[in-house]
């Protein structure tokens, strides 16, 4: 008899162990699930739909990757054009916009707010410059590039943007391109011109973070540079007329 009393008391143990652990594991998933969703609303890839699809489109055409409607639709077009960005990029091409593409985009803003990260954006964001900052920028990257190509002036105020996050320049837009002797534009009064809406366009995308140099501080157009200090800085890419360099 006892030993039948043990028994039962043994299972009566092992099925309350049972009950306490089943709410653990629900919710545990529950949690998981979510954070999955959360991953996944900040991905866009075929089949998607929405204003972020639509950037993503107006961004690839503007800059010749793409051809086709700016409608929001994801399809199999805007697959092939973020496959070629992502190429040209050094990204991993697998047509799916993701963190990495998102920054290769410059819509680092867009990424964390579908991610549910509701942090302040970093210093590339353009939300920590003034219309006069864009205006300066825009002016700059028109007087030093409008005969490049549309990737080739984003360049320019790639370089730019990043003189302001180094330690090494002025830590402003104005200080960086009024520079004694940084930029010919300002030494010749091109920069005095009025951009076009190409040159503005430029200047926001690299205020928002696409840097087509990967980081550099220096450019220059080797058929005109008389500098030979210019020529010894580590070349990262070339775009157009200019060597970008670190």
């Amino acid at each position: 008899m006892k030993k039948y009393l043990a028994i039962a008391a043994l299972s009566l143990a092992l099925c309350a162990t049972a009950a306490v652990a089943i709410p653990v594991a629900v919710t545990s998933g529950a949690d998981a699930q979510t954070a999955v969703s959360v991953a996944e609303a900040a991905v866009l890839r075929q089949g998607s739909t929405g204003s972020e699809v639509k950037e993503v489109q107006r961004r690839l055409k503007q800059w010749g990757y793409y051809s086709g409607a700016v409608d929001g639709i994801f399809g199999s077009g805007t697959r092939q054009a973020v496959i070629a960005f992502q190429k040209k990029n050094g990204l991993t091409a697998d047509g799916v916009v993701g963190k990495a593409t998102y920054a290769a985009l410059g819509m680092n803003d867009s990424y964390n707010a579908l991610g549910g990260n509701n942090s302040k954006p970093s210093n590339s964001g353009s939300s920590n410059y003034t219309s006069s900052d864009l205006y300066l920028l825009a002016k700059a990257i028109y007087a030093e590039g409008r005969g490049e190509s549309y990737t080739g002036q984003v360049a320019i105020g790639a370089v730019i943007m990043n003189r302001v996050k180094s330690k090494s320049f002025p830590n402003t837009v104005s200080g960086v391109i009024y520079q004694k002797g940084a930029f010919t534009a300002v030494t010749d009064g091109q920069i005095n011109l009025e951009p076009n809406q190409t040159a503005y366009n430029a200047a926001r995308d690299a205020m928002n973070g696409w840097d087509p140099t990967y980081g550099c501080l220096y450019y220059y157009n080797p058929a005109v540079a008389t500098s030979s200090w210019i020529f010894g800085r580590k070349t990262v890419v070339v775009i157009g007329k200019h060597v970008f360099a670190i």
